[in-house]
């Protein structure tokens, strides 16, 4: 991981079920060979956040030349160990599943399971605990966006991750609620540049770099869009949605990195 340029990486959400995680990693396999194998996309970490049922399935299918350093991750995880927390899931047992990292602070689970910055750091603690590389997701929403509060939304979310990391590695990922999901729009590059200027800031304030602290962005990534994304100073990857769930978006996404 140490020695990536850039980051480009993919979370599924609530689809794909395990036999389409695994066609989709197949997929990547054989880009990869077409590529060279080991040689394929040097200088890039790729990722890929698939759901918790299909964890195992994937990373197992991508250890192959040119893929067995993909990071596979998952989607969410309990701060505590073990107990009596019905339907969650423990960094131990994704961990055990075959993750290396875990996404947090996704604004759908800000929004709709109530994640509060406080909540993200216990998580982001737990995630370190075990030795796994939290990705801690921030971004404003259109109203704050409107009120001129971009800025201070995304660094307070981004220092609660930071100071429960320490002097561990975390991946921010700033992902304006305005430009993800289906209804998102894609967000120009020069709205992106100030936020991301601000974190890339705060990292370097604490002592972090973008080996140790990469800061990536996603929100409506296109294939086409993505150069100017990554042209931003401060940009040190990208975490992609729909544009990624088909194997050849993602390859196309790296194929663009790597150059």
């Amino acid at each position: 991981m140490d020695a990536a340029r850039l980051w480009v990486g993919t979370s599924w959400k609530m689809t794909k079920t395990r036999a389409e995680g695994v066609a989709w990693a197949r997929a990547l396999v054989a880009a990869a060979a077409d590529r060279g194998g080991e040689e394929a996309w040097a200088g890039v970490q790729p990722f890929v956040v698939p759901p918790a049922t299909a964890i195992s399935d994937v990373a197992a299918a991508l250890q192959s030349p040119g893929t067995s350093r993909v990071l596979v991750g998952a989607q969410d995880a309990h701060w505590e160990d073990a107990g009596a927390w019905t339907g969650e899931l423990s960094v131990p047992q994704l961990a055990d599943a075959g993750a290396q990292l875990v996404e947090l602070g996704h604004s759908e689970r800000r929004e709709h399971f109530a994640e509060t910055d406080e909540r993200v750091a216990l998580k982001v603690s737990a995630v370190l605990r075990h030795g796994l590389l939290p990705l801690v997701c921030v971004g404003e929403t259109a109203q704050q966006r409107d009120a001129g509060r971009s800025v201070d939304v995304v660094l307070t979310q981004a220092r609660a991750a930071l100071d429960a990391a320490g002097d561990q590695r975390c991946v921010i990922a700033y992902e304006p609620v305005w430009a993800i999901g289906e209804h998102g729009r894609e967000a120009r590059p020069e709205e992106v540049a100030p936020v991301v200027a601000a974190l890339a800031d705060l990292v370097g304030e604490r002592g972090g770099t973008p080996a140790r602290n990469p800061v990536l962005y996603g929100g409506s990534v296109t294939v086409e869009g993505a150069p100017g994304v990554l042209e931003v100073p401060g940009v040190d990857g990208l975490f992609v949605g729909r544009t990624a769930w088909r194997s050849e978006g993602f390859t196309a996404l790296l194929d663009l990195a790597a150059r």
